[in-house]
């Protein structure tokens, strides 16, 4: 029987040890990869196609949820299971939103990451009963009041929306062009439409929307 295919993306190399040796106790289970930033993790989920990627949300170079909506855009078949110390019904609902079927914290038990990660590869959404609890307020509030990032997200392209991370992490025009493989031109084009859509003026100010709206971690 063919083994079922798991890439972990963590930026914290105990935390992914961790799932990584959780993981191995489940015959017919293998870890296929590993990804320390949200770029890594969509280039290995194109490359290697595994059918469970367990990813945390708060990612360096490209958030967890902008690279959800890159990894099911490129390998739609592959579930996502978003694994965050973000008790947030903000990025609750931004998890859904973004395609993932799996929304767990990192202080609920191990065995809620082993029965997550079953269902997805059954292609079942699983919530932890914390999270379902989220859920459920929100849904019986109407939704809660919305963020900033999330009336303005979608005015951004996908491109624009990770040279604001990159710069947001205090990149450089130069450094992100080089990450993106684009023009320092470009990367200066990008950044101009970013802070004129966003209304932002200064560096600075990227930085505080960004914290702001849990983009990055301070």
């Amino acid at each position: 029987m063919k083994a079922s295919r798991i890439l972990v993306a963590d930026d914290h190399e105990l935390v992914r040890r961790g799932v990584r040796a959780m993981i191995d106790t489940r015959p017919g289970w293998e870890v296929c990869g590993e990804a320390a930033t949200g770029r890594e993790a969509v280039e290995q989920v194109k490359r290697l196609k595994p059918d469970v990627v367990i990813l945390d949300v708060s990612m360096p170079q490209l958030n967890g949820l902008e690279a959800t909506r890159q990894i099911l855009r490129a390998v739609p078949q592959t579930e996502v299971l978003v694994l965050t110390i973000h008790e947030s019904e903000q990025i609750e609902r931004e998890v859904l939103a973004a395609g993932a079927h799996g929304y767990i914290l990192k202080s609920d038990d191990g065995g809620d990451l082993l029965a997550a990660v079953e269902s997805l590869l059954r292609h079942r959404p699983y919530f932890t009963a914390s999270v379902s609890h989220m859920v459920l307020n929100d849904h019986l509030r109407g939704g809660s009041p919305s963020s900033e990032w999330d009336e303005w997200r979608g005015t951004l392209t996908p491109r624009e929306r990770e040279v604001f991370q990159l710069l947001a992490e205090g990149h450089s025009n130069k450094e992100v062009s080089v990450k993106l493989r684009i023009s320092p031109k470009t990367a200066e084009s990008h950044r101009a439409r970013v802070m004129h859509k966003l209304n932002l003026h200064s560096t600075s100010d990227i930085v505080h929307y960004a914290i702001r709206n849990k983009i990055v971690e301070a």
